[in-house]
């Protein structure tokens, strides 16, 4: 087959799925890119308002949060006492890039020069909302680096980190996966937040607004409604999380269940449920199965 995928049942149809999401960082967090000597830089994009200002925010790699997600999965422990990733001989760099295996199958693989699979799922987003600049503070030298500079005075180091309660918009896109598929996308997603960081990770969590997550889930085979992507543009938090939710509860403004055909889309606390659902899924048919 070209897709290199086998056929599925007819009972295991194949469909659409999209997470999006506002995430917020609780504490510091620090999320670099380029490493210089005694200075980590926090990874951040340059870009130009939709009123022709020059802005600057932290940025949330997609590739980044793609790789976290991964090791989710890798790490994750099955029922015979192994990981995940011993389990089906498949880490990083060394994907098994197999058909079967729950992990490459939709995240993809690639054995070099031998065997590649295309992965199902793109990540999209991670522009911080507000343009709060990385703040550079001075950290003490990583205890293993001590160990290894007994004779040497210790040198400090400095590090920037992204500031408290930035909010980051950010979306998950699942392109012809099963049910049973989307449900280790489900777990890697949920299961990533708390480890998303460098160094010393302090992860992340699903924004609320008046107790509701700030979360969207789709299935579908038919793209309606709106898509809830925040402008890069936009530096206001009330702002972006109004027009989150506006479009997110386009057409349907008094429901969290938006049922159409070919289309489904769940929001705040029913979309967290659904995830859910699908992650415990993933447990029982694959991790402790």
């Amino acid at each position: 087959m070209a897709t290199g995928l086998p056929e599925t049942d007819k009972n295991k149809p194949r469909v659409h799925f999209d997470i999006y999401a506002i995430l917020e960082g609780s504490q510091e967090l620090y999320f670099g890119h380029e490493v210089q000597v005694n200075v980590n830089l926090v990874e951040t994009v340059k870009l130009s308002s939709k009123d022709g200002k020059s802005l600057e925010k932290c940025y949330i790699s997609p590739t980044k949060r793609r790789g976290v997600e991964r090791r989710c999965l890798i790490w994750a422990p099955v029922s015979s006492g192994k990981l995940l990733g011993d389990k089906k001989n498949c880490g990083i760099p060394d994907t098994c890039a197999e058909p079967g295996c729950p992990i490459c199958r939709v995240y993809g693989g690639l054995i070099a020069g031998k065997k590649t699979l295309i992965g199902r799922v793109t990540h999209g987003g991670g522009v911080a909302v507000q343009d709060i600049l990385p703040q550079e503070k001075q950290r003490a030298m990583h205890p293993a680096r001590l160990v290894n500079q007994k004779e040497e005075t210790p040198t400090p180091f400095k590090r920037e980190y992204n500031q408290p309660g930035i909010l980051y918009p950010v979306s998950n896109h699942c392109l012809s996966v099963t049910d049973s598929e989307f449900a280790a996308v489900a777990y890697g997603f949920l299961d990533s937040l708390p480890r998303i960081g460098s160094g010393n990770p302090k992860g992340l969590a699903i924004a609320e607004h008046k107790q509701m997550p700030l979360l969207v889930l789709d299935r579908y085979l038919v793209p309606k409604g709106k898509r809830p992507i925040v402008s890069p543009s936009e530096t206001n938090p009330e702002a972006a999380i109004d027009e989150f939710i506006r479009l997110a509860r386009t057409p349907e403004k008094n429901t969290n269940h938006i049922q159409s055909t070919h289309f489904q889309r769940w929001i705040g606390d029913a979309a967290l449920e659904q995830l859910q659902e699908y992650a415990s899924r993933f447990v029982d048919e694959v991790l402790q199965a």
